[in-house]
């Protein structure tokens, strides 16, 4: 008897330990509650046949287990390995019964589509709100700035997350520091982590922005303090979708956390259904429906989610089996995507194409990742690794690979733009391809001039463009030059000038506006120029 309530005992330890590992939802719902209550099953069955194997022996060189226990060790067998065969078929048939095999039309209707008017809704954005970088990028910046950080570099590294989010109108990537070992986290945890990294997309500097009171829930935190365990603990039948940390408009760090909900038998129609955002710092949770989400949150719908509604709508628009056989108007989403900033708002970009894979698109979606709004917009031009393609080979004698192209507003033409990294990683060049007409390619060593160059091309290749003044945020200033200096910058020579009255700085490259070199402190110019935060780049003087 203390044998067997023993083995009970430590039967439900080993149960409770599994499931403090695991951390499965306690919902009917989740896949991976299903693989718990799986794999239980399977130890059970493993151990009830050592215990059948045991006795057997025992039986013929002992001869002292007696038949009954024999018989109860065989009945746990079946027993148990009934109960694995039942839980897998139940789970088998399941997932068959919740597949767009015979549920195409609700996963069709998973999201609703509407038109969109690309010049209405995408509008012509200053060079200070374009993301530059993508996210390897990003973490090259980051792992430098990390570096330089003599007083946490020994202790903490910077965490892969570099969530893309919009912090005060500007495009941003945030991501926390990390401990650097178990045995860091032991003499650090309670001061927790002191800092996060921020990167400008757009200017591409860092800032390791330090916290008066440190993230005590992480992705490495452990026990209790790890930020699934203490979800889980708060929320135990909440399906949770990958999380990010952003950081509200204060600058204070929050776990966002989706909840999946599954609206098509057990395992499908995946959706998100609320958000609990926790604080880093203090590990308050705060339970949101969807439709209520704070503004300044921008991942509640991860990208990859999105881009399957998308797939599911323009696949399965005749039935699953015309999406497998003859795939007659089957439409899908091209391999990539990267994100714009409209209103506040992160949206997912990525190109539309047909099923057979031509290298062409029949236009493009736009899909809120906070509010899993979707806009199609029929403009059929060249699918974005075609574009890619091209701009690299405008510059393949200096090898640069290009990042996957964002979609831009340029004088009223759609446009893919792409940054030119080198074999380390590193951002050296840009590029500007025309969507509709993709040999129409623009290169330049800084955006300014990578507009202006591309604007000519469209000109020349008799492309009709928006003359409106305002392209890209352009501004225009007329004043007395009261300071003039000269620098070479990567090569070119730029002059740098401050009106008289005025504290801004004007950066003017010489390469393309050769005639500054006509004025003087003293002279009256008139600049048309685009705001950025070290010095304003200027792109015509007059």
């Amino acid at each position: 008897m203390k044998k067997k309530i023993a083995l009970i005992i430590a039967l439900l330890l080993f149960i409770a330990g599994y499931y403090y590992i695991t951390l499965p939802a306690l919902n009917i719902h989740s896949p991976q509650m299903w693989g718990y209550i799986i794999g239980l099953c399977v130890i059970l069955v493993i151990i009830s046949i050592l215990f059948t194997i045991k006795n057997r022996f025992n039986s013929f060189t002992k001869n002292n287990v007696k038949l009954k226990d024999l018989t109860a060790n065989n009945i746990i067998l079946k027993v148990s390995l009934g109960v694995t065969l039942l839980v897998i078929l139940v789970y088998i048939v399941g997932s068959f019964l919740s597949s767009p095999v015979i549920n195409a039309n609700k996963y069709k209707e998973l999201i609703n589509i509407a038109d969109g008017d690309f010049n209405s809704d995408i509008e012509q954005i200053s060079y200070n709100e374009i993301p530059l970088l993508d996210k390897s990028s990003a973490q090259i910046i980051g792992g430098r700035k990390m570096g330089t950080m003599v007083e946490y570099v020994s202790q903490f590294e910077v965490a892969d997350d570099y969530t893309q989010i919009n912090y005060n109108g500007k495009p941003v990537r945030v991501t926390p520091l990390e401990y650097g070992s178990l045995l860091k986290w032991f003499t650090n945890k309670s001061e927790g982590i002191p800092a996060y990294i921020l990167i400008d997309m757009a200017t591409q500097d860092a800032q390791c922005i330090k916290l008066k009171e440190g993230i005590k829930y992480s992705k490495s935190e452990h026990f209790g303090r790890l930020i699934y365990r203490h979800l889980r603990f708060n929320y135990p039948t909440y399906i949770f979708d990958d999380i990010n940390m952003e950081i509200d408009e204060e600058g204070i760090p929050y776990w966002i956390c989706p909840v999946k909900d599954y609206t098509i038998g057990l395992f499908g129609g995946e959706t998100i259904s609320n958000v609990v955002i926790v604080n880093a710092i203090t590990g308050e949770c705060t339970d949101y429906d969807v439709s209520e989400v704070p503004q300044w949150v921008d991942h509640v719908y991860a990208a990859d989610l999105l881009i399957s509604y998308y797939d599911y709508y323009g696949t399965l628009k005749h039935g699953y089996f015309n999406s497998v056989l003859s795939q007659k108007d089957c439409l899908q989403t091209t391999d990539g995507y990267n994100y714009i900033a409209i209103d506040d708002d992160v949206w997912v970009y990525t190109g539309v194409t047909s099923v057979g894979g031509d290298e062409s698109n029949v236009g493009f979606v736009l899909m809120n990742q906070r509010t899993a709004q979707t806009k199609y917009y029929q403009i059929p031009g060249a699918e974005e690794y075609s574009a890619m393609s091209s701009a690299e080979g405008k510059v393949q004698n200096l090898g640069y690979n290009a990042t996957f192209p964002l979609l831009l507003n340029i004088s009223g033409e759609p446009t893919y733009f792409m940054s030119l990294k080198d074999s380390a990683g590193l951002v050296k060049m840009y590029a500007m391809v025309n969507i509709q007409k993709y040999t129409v390619v623009a290169t330049a060593n800084s955006v300014a001039e990578c507009e202006s160059n591309y604007k000519e091309l469209l000109v020349n290749n008799n492309i009709e463009i928006s003359s409106d003044e305002n392209v890209s945020g352009a501004n225009t200033i007329t004043g007395v030059i009261d300071k003039m200096a000269q620098a070479v910058i990567e090569g070119n020579s730029h002059y740098y000038i401050v009106l008289k009255g005025k504290d801004e700085i004007f950066d003017i490259n010489v390469s393309e506006m050769l005639d500054i070199v006509r004025y003087n402190v003293g002279d009256i110019i008139t600049i048309k120029y685009i705001e950025n935060e070290k010095a304003n780049l200027v792109t015509e003087i007059n």
